[in-house]
């Protein structure tokens, strides 16, 4: 019998340890290596705050750039709402939650925030009123900010308008509901800890490590989640499923991921939302760009080039090579593409021609781009779906929605046809596919 419970207990002991393993991960930065310090004992250039042309910029000026660079506005605003207004609804497997209003407002908005509440959510995820936030919010990349650049962000926000809007009520499930379980999950999850410079990496590396990890929040969206719904960072910015969207890999792998492009062709992706060879941004990433990253300076573009260099290739079996030659100019002929020819000569030809590159506009070139050559073809449907309304520094970029005229059968063949004429391997999206990732767009 002793020898029974002997082995219950090395069992649950195993059992514990590969929990633990797989729940509790490393840290963002931990595949960097070296030996991290406080801000305090950081002798080269402080890699937080602003850029050295604002340094001497007010307190709100300051605010706003930084607000841009946490991409705030994207998630607190709705479509043709007031901006930080919330309202945003994100739309995940067990209900709907709702973003909330971040303008000064006493009565619906943080206007009542003291600094202190302010820091308190930002870095611990809770409410003034002690309410645990969810982490939709990205309060665990957000921890990091420093305190100075957290009440600078608040400076901008009490600097707008009120703006009078209630917050909508959440739609989760049980136990999902249940905000006092944040507490756990901040507790695993949150290490409540502010950025830590990182001595053996150059200025320029620390500086992009803050506005990625700290501000950017970029494995949000581009790192798969575990078991607890946390960003697992063995797998960092392998890519994942973000708001409906793929956030596709954006390690050194180059086959799928960035390793093949150059620095220059990155930094324009980022910039500008578009680099010629590798596409367009659209949906979430778009939006990011639009909202935050075009507007930030070109070293700290730089900065980011050179942290997302660093980041250790994974591999994704799922993504082959971009095919980076244009389409033949010749109809796809045969029967089974006669429907999706017409559907693309109708609604798609005109804009993005033939071979993939656009007669009329160079975002709209398909040759290279990760989406058409990604066989799931889940953000060609959702482009289908949504269309695709960037505000980019050469103008806006408007491609119609066809989510409303098309069904859902159409738009699952339109999508096969351009995978297989423009990328590298053909999809199978289906109907209910695309009726299944049209609902989880938040909108």
């Amino acid at each position: 019998m002793k020898r029974f419970f002997l082995i219950l207990i090395v069992l649950a002991l195993v059992a514990a340890g590969a929990a633990a393993w797989i729940v509790l991960g490393p840290g963002p930065l931990a595949f960097a290596g070296g030996n991290p310090v406080a801000l305090a004992d950081y002798k080269a250039a402080d890699p937080t705050g602003v850029p050295a042309g604002l340094k001497n910029a007010s307190l709100i000026e300051r605010g706003e750039y930084l607000a841009r660079a946490a991409d705030c506005e994207a998630c607190h605003t709705t479509k043709d709402g007031a901006p930080f207004a919330g309202g945003l609804a994100f739309n995940l497997p067990f209900g709907t939650l709702y973003s909330p209003n971040i303008t000064p407002d006493k009565e619906t908005g943080i206007g009542n925030w003291s600094d202190g509440d302010f820091l308190q959510a930002i870095h611990k995820g809770i409410a003034p009123d002690g309410t645990r936030l969810y982490p939709a919010f990205p309060y665990a990349a957000y921890t990091m900010i420093t305190e100075a650049d957290a009440l600078a962000i608040k400076a901008y926000l009490f600097s707008l308008k009120p703006v009078h809007a209630p917050e909508q009520p959440n739609t989760l499930k049980f136990p999902y509901n249940q905000r006092w379980l944040m507490t756990f999950w901040s507790a695993f999850f949150n290490p409540d800890a502010r950025f830590q410079p990182n001595p053996d990496k150059s200025p320029e590396w620390n500086r992009g490590a803050y506005l990625a990890e700290a501000m950017a929040h970029c494995g949000d969206c581009h790192t798969p989640r575990n078991l607890g719904q946390a960003i697992d960072n063995r797998k960092k910015f392998a890519g994942a499923v973000a708001a409906g969207w793929k956030a596709y890999n954006i390690t050194q792998d180059k086959d799928s991921g960035i390793g093949g492009w150059s620095d220059e062709a990155l930094a324009q992706f980022l910039s500008t939302g578009h680099a010629e060879g590798f596409g367009t941004a659209s949906g979430p990433m778009g939006e990011a760009v639009d909202k935050s990253l075009m507007h930030l300076a070109p070293e700290d573009i730089k900065a980011l080039v050179t942290y997302l260099r660093s980041v250790p290739a994974i591999s994704d079996p799922d993504l082959p090579a971009p095919k980076t030659a244009p389409a033949a100019a010749a109809l796809m002929a045969s029967a089974d593409d006669a429907h999706a020819a017409a559907l693309f000569s109708g609604a798609c030809a005109g804009c993005h021609g033939w071979t993939g590159t656009s007669p009329v506009l160079t975002y709209a070139s398909f040759t290279g781009a990760r989406s058409v050559n990604d066989p799931s073809a889940r953000n060609v449907a959702q482009a289908i779906v949504w269309g695709v309304n960037r505000q980019t520094p050469s103008g806006p970029v408007n491609m119609p929605a066809f989510g409303s005229s098309y069904s859902d059968a159409e738009i699952a063949i339109l999508a096969n046809y351009v995978t297989a004429r423009f990328g590298a391997a053909a999809s199978r999206i289906t109907a209910m596919d695309v009726a299944r990732i049209r609902r989880e767009v938040s909108q």
